[in-house]
C-alpha cells in the first residue's frame, strides 16, 4: 500500500477548508495510514454468505390505532403565549404594508 503523503493531506485539508500546521499534517497522515491498512485487513473477510444489513439492531415501528379524540383545550395552549387576542396568539407585524 502507498504511504499517504503529506502534500495529499495538504491537498484534502484545502479542499475541506481546514488549516492545518506541520503537527497536524504529519498527525492526520499517520492515522489516514492507519485506517487504510484496517480497511485492507476488512477486505480481507469472506462476506459472501453474510445478509445486507442496515442496522447493526433490528428496529420496529410500534405503531398504534389512530383514534379522533375530541379535547377542548384551546384555552390552555392560548394561555401559554406571550399575548393574546381573542382566539389567536396576538404577534407582532412583520410585513408593512
Amino acid at each position: 500500500m502507498t504511504k499517504i503523503t503529506k502534500d495529499e493531506v495538504k491537498k484534502v485539508a484545502h479542499l475541506a477548508r481546514l488549516e492545518l500546521n506541520e503537527n497536524e499534517i504529519n498527525s492526520h497522515a499517520e492515522q489516514l495510514e492507519k485506517i487504510l491498512e484496517y480497511i485492507k485487513q476488512l477486505e480481507k473477510i469472506d462476506t459472501n454468505d453474510v445478509a445486507c444489513t442496515t442496522r447493526a439492531i433490528e428496529v420496529i415501528n410500534v405503531l398504534r390505532k389512530d383514534e379522533n379524540n375530541n379535547s377542548d383545550c384551546t384555552e390552555e395552549i392560548l394561555e401559554l403565549g406571550p399575548s393574546r387576542e381573542d382566539q389567536y396568539f396576538k404577534v407582532p407585524k412583520i410585513i408593512n404594508e
